[in-house]
């Protein structure tokens, strides 16, 4: 696995990013507890580069909550510039990686976490994913726990009903 993630190319990525946050937590806070690409030992911050992909991802997790969440949901926009990015968006490159289809919308996600964890080992800030969760749909996770080193600026926000469906 880490012979293919380094001979994948990583370059510099800038662009706007979309992140929901529930409640008034700031849209530069870390996913500790562990996701798709992250355990509990690799801090994340999970974005999206599409607006609907956001929102996408944002309803899977309501949905699968026994009870709606009430909580005040906020859309942020974010232009973010990251130094070195890994992008497993490349055709084929997941499936080297034993990343199916099947497995990326798996609830199990140690495959994809090991891969992310190798991706940060590697000294990668950020890693561009297809969504599981829309057709078409990218993902940019950032690793990079100083973001006072990189750009991470919020240009706009979009408080979304507390119990509209998207």
């Amino acid at each position: 696995m880490l012979d293919i993630l380094q001979s994948a190319r990583a370059s510099a990525w800038s662009g706007t990013v979309y992140r929901h946050m529930f409640g008034s937590y700031p849209p530069a806070r870390s996913n500790t507890t562990g996701a798709r690409w992250n355990d509990t030992n690799l801090e994340a911050i999970y974005t999206s580069c599409e607006r609907e992909t956001a929102l996408a991802e944002a309803e899977y997790h309501i949905a699968m909550q026994p009870l709606r969440p009430r909580a005040k949901r906020t859309l942020y926009t974010i232009n973010v510039s990251l130094k070195n990015v890994l992008d497993l968006t490349v055709p084929g490159l997941l499936d080297q990686l034993g990343i199916t289809a099947d497995v990326l919308s798996s609830t199990d996600h140690t495959p994809c976490r090991t891969v992310g964890g190798a991706v940060n080992w590697l000294g990668h800030d950020g890693l561009l994913v297809p969504s599981a969760r829309r057709i078409a749909g990218t993902n940019l996770v950032i690793f990079q726990q100083d973001l006072s080193t990189t750009e991470f600026e919020v240009t706009a926000e979009e408080v979304v009903a507390e119990d509209a469906r998207l």
